[in-house]
């Protein structure tokens, strides 16, 4: 099955690249890498705010961590110019989870744009990963990723 056809059979339209927030591009390629610019997670098209371990439990974290993850992909499929056929792998995530200080599920958070990614990519969505705490983060969203491709 390709991509296009795991997305669909998951119910996922993948969304436009989003006009950044501030001094920075959705994406840079250099070589074979891509490098995706942090994308915040969101819900009903607004940042979705709230601390974990306060606001949120590690299920709405993982949430909203998958949510990220479609963004991230809708960003991914404008940087291989609308075919995510040419990802031959995505390399890293790095999360920035918004939480208190005795908060320490931020790795479960993370697993909910993970194994998305690796559902859709299969093999090649399999990838190394960091997971951080923050104390805050941008517009007060809960959730932040990045991600890293190689590509064809």
């Amino acid at each position: 099955m390709n991509i296009n056809q795991k997305l669909k059979e998951l119910g996922i339209q993948l969304p436009d690249v989003a006009v950044p927030a501030a001094a920075y591009v959705p994406y840079v390629q250099a070589g074979k890498l891509v490098f995706l610019s942090g994308h915040l997670a969101k819900k009903d098209g607004k940042p979705w705010c709230g601390q974990l371990g306060k606001d949120l439990t590690t299920a709405d974290g993982k949430a909203a961590a998958r949510a990220v993850a479609i963004d991230l992909m809708g960003t991914l499929q404008a940087a291989v110019g609308g075919d995510l056929s040419r990802v031959r792998r995505i390399v890293k995530l790095m999360s920035l989870v918004n939480s208190t200080t005795d908060f320490t599920e931020q790795h479960l958070v993370t697993n909910g744009a993970s194994e998305l990614i690796a559902e859709v990519f299969g093999e090649a969505g399999v990838h190394a990963r960091s997971a951080f705490g923050a104390s805050q983060i941008p517009l007060g969203a809960c959730v932040e990723i990045e991600l890293i491709a190689e590509v064809d």
